[in-house]
């Protein structure tokens, strides 16, 4: 399956999910595509671009070091993907999947520095909203261009866990914030994608650092019985329905619903 010519922006590019959906958008994209990779880690970025360069040869794979949780971070990423704005692509691709846990070492009543909870909203939930509505503007609407915002999502967005405050806060908040464009941008496609537990470097963040004995026992347990999910098997799901065009809509007929990765 093909994504046609496509522009896509991938936050949180350097690791986990977001390397892999990378990978999988570089693998589908038509020829005269651009790839906008974002991330803090500048040489893994690089040495990504040069990769995929490789591999594709018809595609413009282009990356940059940003902070996102700081104004400046937010206008060099949109900054840099205006500069692929060439041409007449069929799909503008945003995926929202720059994220941190947050100190999960702490139980709710550890949080009194305003600062720490100020820092952690502002890279996981304001940058999200701004870098979107940014690129949006950027890549306005015309006929022809199907402009479609993935939101990286977690269970954490509905169910409260143990010791994990900012990070339950952050992803319902984000949940809530894509759903309220998809209900004002009528022709933007919004997909709030859970992508399971993912085998990745945050995983192993989670089973050394939680708090919560008994969430963290539950990590642990899912490694050692190989029940995590692989990034690259969820990626490919996530763009399976983007480009199958499956969402699950409501009676208003634009309202795209959170869905996870199910691997059955």
């Amino acid at each position: 399956m093909s994504l046609g010519q496509v522009v896509c922006v991938v936050s949180g590019a350097s690791r986990g999910f977001g390397l892999s959906v990378s990978r999988q958008v570089a693998a589908r994209a038509a020829p005269g595509s651009a790839l906008l990779l974002v991330s803090r880690s500048e040489e893994t970025l690089r040495q990504e671009a040069e990769r995929l360069r490789e591999l594709f040869p018809g595609l413009g794979v282009h990356w940059t070091a940003a902070d996102l949780g700081t104004e400046d971070g937010v206008r060099r990423t949109v900054s840099a993907a205006a500069e692929m704005r060439s041409g007449e692509p069929e799909t503008l691709l945003i995926l929202n999947n720059a994220g941190s846990l947050g100190d999960i070492s702490k139980s709710f009543m550890d949080f009194m520095d305003l600062e720490e909870v100020n820092r952690y909203l502002s890279f996981n939930v304001s940058s999200a909203l701004c870098l979107t509505s940014s690129l949006l503007k950027t890549f306005s609407r015309r006929v022809g261009l199907q402009r479609v915002v993935v939101n990286v999502s977690s269970l954490a967005a509905i169910q409260p866990f143990k010791s994990w405050t900012l990070y339950c806060v952050g992803k319902a908040a984000r949940d809530m914030m894509f759903r309220v464009l998809a209900e004002e941008e009528a022709d933007v496609r919004v997909l709030n994608y859970a992508p399971g537990v993912l085998d990745t470097e945050m995983q192993q963040e989670a089973r050394t650092l939680t708090a919560d004995e008994e969430l963290r026992r539950t990590f642990i347990n899912m490694k050692n019985d190989g029940t995590l999910v692989d990034a690259e098997v969820s990626a490919r799901k996530m763009l399976d329905v983007i480009q199958g065009d499956t969402y699950i809509r409501t009676n208003r007929g634009h309202m795209w619903i959170s869905m996870t990765c199910n691997l059955s």
